[in-house]
């Protein structure tokens, strides 16, 4: 890791020593150097003096661990007293701490589950017991049903008691922060596992404090390359960006303070994983992602939230549509915050969040943040009152693994409930309660998102009072009315087109397997027959049972009726299983093909002109047998173009036109394999037709000139398949356009409008 930069110190435990990365000492210290950090981090929130239990728990588990040492060497007590730490640094009550530093203690030494009550009482046992169980669970991308079962269990634990993945996370954290010792294939392995599961729970309980090291930490080890680079190129520009953020800094406080709103403002680059999926999500380089930074204003009260948004609106030009209010639209974990982003003096973009400290403290900490030192023999009852209100999320998943018995089904729904990166949309019931959708969301989505038997029994909806079609995509602050009937005969398989959540897809499915799946293998034979008379694929050849059983194992199914239900009811599509039993079938019937043969069949053809047309179902070919035909993408022919066919061995014949470069350009041996070609009469009128054409325009560059051009192809009712616009120092525009068209005519008609326009010197059409 020699020359990491040092903007590694923003998001890790880390220092720069001789221009290397290494831990802070603190790390380096011995048990009882890093048991005083401890008792020092909890005295600074907890309320009196009492720390007897955690000093007791440290005592115990540290002769219970003696002899004991990690992979870096050092005594295995400092893993259980980071836990603590990072546990401390959330505020955590006393029986998470000591649970935290026993975590290991029954499952690696003599200690019992028994002895952990006797000491520490029957809250922590449980809380050490939850934790133990967590980690007996085994991960594997490849063993999707372990998987699934394995994350069953935990939310089973952390609907028994919260603080059991809680204390999971920091332990994860703590060993994240010390993967370096691994060897590399584990590395991978715990680092995809954080980012799969633990990271995304952190943020589901709102503990961005957590989530965000865990994510940097998961791209560190799981993808090397990509962190170190991202890493290097923001250091190269750090002081530039640094500077820019304080003047932004410096300005906001001084208007804060000239308006008399009391306010901590400071400025950060954002956590390195955020960038990295902002760039991979909008296919965009670093330089492209204008974010970066986000500048940070704490405030006392939520009137003065607004009233500091008003300030920053009036100093900068918001940028349309970036604005977004989670205070009066909270998070599903909680998070309350306003975000806008701002166009910056020098016009570089920049994001604000405005927020209270109350809500600072939901952000950094999320459910955690709920459970408040407690002196002994406090009663619990409100902190699990609040712990309640605040896991609805966790309630539905509950729900979710007690209505499925498939394991794959639930694994892809909670996938898709984990999806931190959706955009979501908010809406009200009825009563206003306030549900939060994947955006694009139907109200069939929202039908479900109420319960399972809403949304079989839907039969229609009302947003804001009108009627409207179940597809309405529903937009924020609407509010919506299902309307159910006992009649209903369940939800349509057309339904699964529409809509837009997983958990939605996963119950319209489930109904249906239920409900049909006698029909439902029927109608999977009969998509299947389907599909192969459309293709003319032979039943009798792909339907053998070894063919079958590849199949059966590729999608995970049992038995062949199982993959004919699946198909019934939308789950797999008859072409993904048609086109693999074809695969199967022709790995064991391959076709020799003899440069012979192929010049035998030219000759042959020759004495007839292959006749070229496009039809819905494909190209027509009269003249010649069983060889696959395509058009060319290096000349695009369209009907009305000269044209002459190139045969080739393994991928049959192309067409291209006669003034093609490549065509040209070809040499003696191989022009004995082209064929004389022309299109049949009725191609070019024949409505099913369409063909790419593209043409190069030379111009002299103008403002309005991409506006004229775009208003001739609407004209001409002409689908845009590609423009890309080039323009020299010497003020000339080339422009590279692809479009669909029926035929030569209507090609020429739009390369006759495209001329007269003002400004254009030259238009040709590619050809090659």
């Amino acid at each position: 890791m020699a020359g990491t930069p040092e903007y590694e110190l923003l998001n890790m435990n880390l220092e720069i020593v001789d221009g290397h990365a290494v831990k802070a000492p603190e790390d380096y210290q011995d048990p009882e150097q890093l048991y005083q950090a401890l008792i020092a981090r909890v005295r600074k929130y907890h309320p009196s003096a009492d720390i007897t239990m955690i000093e007791k728990a440290y005592r115990v588990g540290n002769q219970a661990h003696n002899g004991q040492v990690r992979k870096s060497g050092e005594p295995y007590i400092i893993h259980p007293l980071w836990v603590g730490i990072i546990l401390a640094d959330l505020e955590m009550d006393k029986e998470t701490i000591v649970a935290g530093m026993l975590h290991d203690a029954v499952e690696d030494t003599e200690m019992t589950l028994e002895d952990v009550a006797k000491e520490f009482g029957d809250e922590v046992a449980l809380l050490v017991d939850g934790v133990t169980k967590l980690g007996q669970l085994s991960y594997s991308q490849d063993k999707l049903e372990v998987q699934a079962e394995n994350l069953r269990k935990m939310f089973l634990a952390m609907a028994k008691d919260i603080r059991v993945i809680i204390i999971k996370l920091a332990d994860r954290l703590h060993n994240m922060r010390t993967l370096e010792f691994m060897v590399e294939a584990k590395q991978k392995e715990k680092a995809r596992e954080t980012m799969d599961i633990y990271a995304p729970i952190a943020q589901r309980l709102g503990i961005s404090k957590i989530k965000t090291e865990l994510d940097d930490l998961s791209l560190k080890y799981y993808q090397p390359e990509v962190y170190y680079d991202l890493v290097k190129d923001l250091n190269e520009r750090k002081t530039e960006r640094e500077d820019f953020v304080q003047q932004i800094v410096a300005e906001v406080s001084s208007h804060m303070r000239n308006s008399h709103i009391n306010a901590k403002v400071y400025g950060r680059v954002k956590h390195f994983f955020s960038i990295y999926k902002k760039m991979v999500n909008q296919n965009k380089t670093l330089d492209q992602v204008y974010d970066l930074f986000a500048v940070r204003i704490i405030v006392d009260s939520v009137k003065d939230c607004y009233a500091a948004l008003g300030v920053i609106h009036e100093m900068y030009t918001p940028i349309p549509g970036r604005f977004k209010d989670y205070i009066a639209m909270p998070k599903a974990n909680m998070y309350q915050s306003l975000h806008t982003t701002l166009m910056g003096p020098s016009g570089q973009p920049f994001e604000i969040q405005i927020r209270t400290e109350e809500m600072h403290k939901t952000a950094e900490y999320g459910i955690a943040a709920h459970w408040k030192y407690k002196e002994s023999g406090d009663s619990t009852k409100s902190v699990k009152a609040q712990e309640e209100e605040k896991l609805s999320w966790l309630r539905q998943i509950l729900e979710w693994q007690r209505d499925m018995s498939d394991n794959r089904e639930f694994l892809s729904l909670l996938k898709g409930d984990l999806d931190l990166f959706a955009e979501d949309v908010y809406c009200f019931t009825p009563n206003g309660d306030v549900k939060n959708l994947p955006n694009g969301s139907t109200p069939v989505d929202f039908a479900y998102a109420i319960h399972s038997a809403v949304g079989n029994k839907m039969v229609g909806a009302r947003v804001n009072g009108k009627l409207v079609n179940i597809d309405y995509k529903i937009q924020n602050g609407d509010r919506i009315e299902i309307l159910t009937s006992q009649n209903s005969k369940g939800p349509s398989r057309d339904w699964l087109n529409i809509v837009k959540s997983t958990q939605a897809k996963n119950k319209i499915n489930q109904w249906f397997k239920k409900e049909f799946k006698e029909d439902n293998i029927v109608r999977g034979k009969e998509l299947i027959n389907a599909y192969c008379k459309a293709k003319t694929i032979s039943l009798t050849n792909i339907m053998k049972p070894k063919y079958q059983q590849i199949v059966q194992k590729k999608y995970g199914f049992r038995d062949w009726d199982a993959v004919l239900a699946a198909l019934g009811h939308g789950g797999l599509k008859e072409g993904q299983v048609v086109n693999r039993l074809v695969e199967e079938y022709e790995k064991e019937h391959k076709k020799t093909i003899t440069d012979e043969t192929i010049l035998e069949k030219i000759s042959e053809a020759n004495n007839q002109k292959v006749h070229i047309a496009k039809s819905k179902s494909g190209i027509v070919v009269k003249g010649i047998d069983d060889m696959a035909v395509r058009f060319s993408k290096c000349c695009n022919p369209v009907p009305g173009d000269e044209i002459v066919g190139f045969v080739t061995r393994g991928r049959g014949m192309s067409i291209h036109r006669t003034d093609c470069v490549n065509m040209l350009h070809l040499s003696e041996k191989e022009r004995e394999r082209l064929i004389d070609a022309e299109w049949e009469e009725t191609a070019e009128a024949e409505s099913g037709g369409q063909y790419l054409a593209e043409l190069k325009m030379y111009a002299h560059d103008r403002q309005g000139l991409l506006m004229d051009i775009s208003k001739i192809f609407t004209e001409a009712k002409l689908d845009v398949k590609s423009m890309n616009i080039r323009t020299s120092k010497k003020g000339t525009a080339t422009l590279d356009m692809g479009f669909i068209v029926h035929g030569r005519d209507e090609l020429n008609k739009v390369i006759e409008k495209l001329r007269q326009l003002d400004g254009v010197m030259d238009i040709e059409r590619t050809a090659g």
